[in-house]
């Protein structure tokens, strides 16, 4: 089953590195999100937009839309879940459902906290495999964008 799975070490709180997935403030420097409405607590709303992209994939058209989902499961020092993830492309049909999952955790003495972001869901269909793709390559960028932004505000 195609997915997404990154794993990064990031010089901060694993409080301060969760925390930039509910500020809005953070999901538009990082994530370069238009607006955002993320509520970090158990059926909180997780709900992101952005700008339609000015390129076209073959498969999707623009890129951009909202991607929302239900928060299932938060712990504000360690992870959070995200279910019922469905993204809604500017043109086109949603994709979905999916589960994101992303957990911070810095070992006792450690410097780095590990970031790991996992998106799961869909079946091996060529619509899926080219969607997680795009999504593997997308995480790549706006995960070392989340890495300078938090690692700055830590200094």
């Amino acid at each position: 089953m195609p997915s997404v799975d990154h794993t990064l070490e990031i010089t901060a709180d694993p409080a301060a590195i969760l925390g930039a997935f509910f500020d809005p403030g953070a999901l538009s420097r990082w994530w370069r999100v238009l607006r955002s409405v993320t509520t970090p607590r158990v059926l909180g709303v997780y709900a992101v937009e952005w700008l339609p992209t000015p390129f076209v994939d073959e498969v999707f058209g623009p890129l951009g839309g909202v991607l929302h989902g239900t928060v299932v499961d938060y712990r504000p020092d360690r992870e959070f879940l995200v279910a019922e993830v469905h993204w809604l492309p500017p043109a086109g049909e949603p994709v979905g459902p999916m589960a994101l999952h992303v957990s911070a955790i810095r070992p006792p003495g450690a410097t780095t906290t590990r970031l790991r972001v996992l998106q799961t869901g869909g079946d091996d269909t060529a619509r899926w495999r080219r969607y997680y793709e795009l999504m593997g390559a997308g995480w790549t960028g706006s995960l070392a964008a989340l890495k300078d932004d938090v690692e700055r505000a830590a200094r």
